[in-house]
């Protein structure tokens, strides 16, 4: 279905009153443009994290210049930036199990890149996961990220995230301990 068509379709149900806002997930800027122009766009919906940092080069640029606002999901790298997800221990039946970032070489170097990570975040006083959320928190205040917890512990220690002050200094640090160009293995 073309996109315009999309947009159009939703844009006839936010004038019934039966939808407020229009948003995207995993768009592509072309995309986001085309429907933008007919039915102007709410938010965007696309993984962003520490070890996920596609969208930078276009689809942020994008959507800040046309007021989009970012959902980021899995802002903790499905589990692995907590530090808690060892490769070769997910059960069988965990889909990440079959991801090639949590897979032998892949997922032993990019727990390397986690530790690192926890140094930092020790250095800080705080989680390896309240690093991360923080980081992705400080990457502008259009972006509201959605961390998946099943835990109400977990989520007091997400939500602590947001109280965490990055200086230049430390996103520096957690730039050097987790460079993007070095995450091993696509998201899917």
């Amino acid at each position: 279905v073309p996109m315009e068509e999309v947009a159009g379709a939703v844009s006839e149900l936010i004038a019934a009153g039966k939808v407020r806002w229009f948003g995207m997930s995993e768009a592509k800027p072309e995309d986001i443009r085309r429907a933008h122009a007919v039915q102007p766009v709410a938010a965007l919906q696309s993984e962003y994290s520490l070890w996920s940092r596609g969208i930078e080069a276009e689809i942020l640029p994008t959507i800040r210049e046309l007021g989009i606002g970012l959902v980021p999901y899995s802002p903790l790298g499905r589990g692995f930036l907590t530090g808690t997800v060892q490769p070769g221990t997910l059960e069988e039946n965990d889909f990440r199990a079959n991801m090639p970032r949590f897979q032998a070489d892949a997922g032993a170097n990019n727990l390397r890149l986690v530790e690192q990570l926890k140094a930092v975040a020790a250095q800080k006083g705080c989680t390896p996961a309240q690093i991360a959320l923080a980081w992705v928190l400080h990457q502008g205040d259009d972006l509201v990220p959605i961390p998946g917890t099943r835990r109400v512990e977990r989520l007091e220690e997400n939500l602590a995230a947001a109280q965490i002050v990055l200086t230049a200094e430390d996103l520096n640090a957690i730039e050097q301990a987790l460079p993007a160009e070095q995450v091993i293995g696509g998201r899917y």
